[in-house]
């Protein structure tokens, strides 16, 4: 936790544009912005991934989210959370981008390379997650 450095942001270690927090939420400006009011919001309780994340620590996150996308006047915008380097987790602490969408050339640009469905696999799968829940 030492090198992590939203633990650095939260401890006041390394400077920030802090735009909301709470004793369980920050959010600041993303200093890398994909377009103007890129935010981040982040749990001051460290882990990697969002199951590592207590629930009782989340509850401020996607208000937040809202707050900012609000403040910014974004129309179009992108909440995104990313969990490992496979899913372009690039800092190991749970972090949400609120990433206003102004055009087609500022913001986040993706593809969904969708699967063909095959219904029966997505029932068991249904079935799978669901028993889980």
């Amino acid at each position: 936790m030492a090198a992590c450095i939203f633990c650095r942001i939260i401890k006041g270690e390394i400077p920030c544009f802090k735009l909301f927090e709470s004793d369980k939420t920050l959010a600041f400006l993303d200093i890398n912005p994909l377009s103007q009011g890129h935010a981040l919001v982040i749990p001051k309780f460290h882990g990697a991934k969002l199951t590592d994340i207590p629930d009782d620590a989340l509850g401020e996150i996607l208000p937040v989210a809202k707050r900012l996308a609000t403040a910014t006047g974004a129309v179009n915008y992108n909440i995104l959370q990313n969990n490992g380097r496979l899913a372009h987790q690039e800092v190991d602490h749970v972090h949400f981008h609120m990433i206003p969408k102004p055009n087609e050339a500022q913001g986040l640009g993706i593809g969904w390379p969708q699967q063909k469905t095959d219904m029966d696999a997505l029932k068991a799968l249904f079935e799978d997650i669901k028993s889980k829940m």
